[in-house]
């Protein structure tokens, strides 16, 4: 059995005291109320404050925690709220267009699945919850990369690999997909990531009317595209108007 890391251990512990405490404690308070060496307890501390998750008040010299936890919590919150609020606007998304829809939020250089609703049918299907998607070829990644400056970022900085003849990874051309994407207000995907599949996806807007992620309904090319080799129209409004209804829920107000 693994042995777990003392120190990481004593700073986990450090962080739960300063949370449950006074609003800020003194390196005498932390280093007994803990049991640890002053020396010991100030090294953690001081690592801790260089990282952000400890804040040390210059005149007292009495810790609390630090904006970083807030960040970090925040950022819990807005995936595990965007989850709660897109349940059931996926589960109507995925019965009227008979796909598999996908809620992808920025993490790192990609798309990190965070919901996936099965496509309505008796085939059998693997959930995709947590595995990560490119930015630069996928309907998801390019609807976060237009309209998220740190995505942009992460998509323009990151190799873009080519997956099929397809694949569009020439910067010029990558830009030029982006402010279509901008223009319509949606992304397609089809055969740029996997032959045979194509994808329609739409941003989601928070309260701050910032993008917090995308939706994206995704199936065989011959299904989400028509005759002209385009998605569906009727498709494309489905994945809109469910990217509108769980803005709305998270308080962006109407597109």
């Amino acid at each position: 059995m693994a042995r777990n890391i003392q120190s990481l251990e004593r700073a986990a512990a450090m962080l739960r005291l300063l949370a449950g405490g006074e609003r800020r404690l003194g390196l005498s308070d932390i280093a007994s109320s803990l049991g640890l060496a002053k020396g010991t307890a100030h090294g953690i501390l001081r690592t801790l404050q260089a990282e952000g998750f400890v804040e040390q008040d210059p005149a007292s010299g009495r810790y609390q925690l630090g904006a970083e936890l807030l960040r970090l919590g925040n950022s819990y919150l807005d995936v595990h709220e965007l989850r709660a609020r897109a349940l059931v606007w996926t589960d109507d998304l995925a019965r009227a267009s008979g796909e598999s829809v996908y809620v992808g939020v920025l993490h790192q250089q990609g798309v990190l699945i965070m919901h996936h609703v099965f496509r309505p049918d008796d085939s059998r299907q693997v959930l995709e919850v947590g595995a990560m998607q490119p930015l630069h070829s996928t309907a998801l990644g390019k609807v976060l990369s237009a309209y998220d400056p740190v995505a942009h970022s992460e998509a323009v900085e990151a190799e873009r690999r080519t997956f099929t003849p397809r694949t569009v990874t020439d910067l010029e051309g990558f830009e030029e997909v982006l402010s279509l994407t901008r223009a319509r207000g949606w992304a397609a995907d089809v055969e740029e990531t996997w032959d045979g599949i194509a994808s329609v996806a739409a941003p989601i807007h928070d309260r701050r009317r910032m993008p917090v992620g995308a939706v994206a309904v995704a199936g065989a090319v011959e299904r989400v595209c028509g005759d002209n080799g385009e998605p569906r129209a009727t498709l494309v409004a489905a994945v809109r108007d469910c990217a509108r209804a769980v803005s709305r829920d998270l308080g962006a107000g109407r597109f």
